[in-house]
């Protein structure tokens, strides 16, 4: 894949594992949201955490203004079984053409980091920017296995979670991979 480096390939964390499911149901200390740059309700995945987080997370993003993209924000979890929802804002897809590799790498990679912070040791990904957003899925896994090989490392379990059956085994057939 261009753009990231061959270092990464061997960088396995510990507890890097795929879960079908709702991330809304996961009791780890932080789930990721595929959020939107003003952090708003959205649909798909970021509608769902908000509906089960609560109303009080509409007030917590709207308290923070807002996030750039390839950035990240963390809020408390409100009703979910994770104590915190770290916002990550991933790029729209515009056919490779505007660094969405490398935007969609910084998400993730802000996200870890800022879980980190909070004092978080596991942490569930949703496929960010696979939605509405149009990022490719299997470019989308590649990136975000890639990224959370190198830099999720400090992190006992990290969960990437699979709405269906093909992003799971997506997601199954890079983690076998050397």
């Amino acid at each position: 894949m261009r753009g990231l480096p061959q270092s990464l390939a061997g960088c396995r964390p510990m507890g890097l594992e795929v879960w079908r499911g709702d991330i809304t149901t996961l009791s780890v200390d932080a789930i990721v949201n595929a959020a939107n740059p003003a952090l708003a309700r959205g649909g798909g995945v970021c509608g769902a955490i908000f509906a089960a987080a609560g109303p009080r997370l509409d007030e917590a993003c709207a308290s923070i203004g807002g996030c750039a993209l390839g950035d990240a924000a963390a809020t408390p979890g409100f009703d979910l079984p994770a104590r915190w929802i770290v916002h990550a804002v991933g790029p729209v897809w515009h056919g490779g053409r505007v660094g969405e590799d490398a935007l969609l790498a910084s998400a993730y990679r802000r996200a870890v980091e800022i879980a980190g912070k909070l004092g978080a040791r596991s942490l569930a990904f949703p496929a960010i920017s696979t939605g509405i957003y149009g990022f490719p899925p299997d470019r989308a896994a590649t990136v975000a296995v890639a990224t959370l090989r190198e830099c999720a490392r400090g992190l006992d379990r990290v969960v990437l979670v699979a709405f269906d059956a093909t992003t799971q085994e997506r997601y199954e057939a890079l983690l076998a991979a050397p």
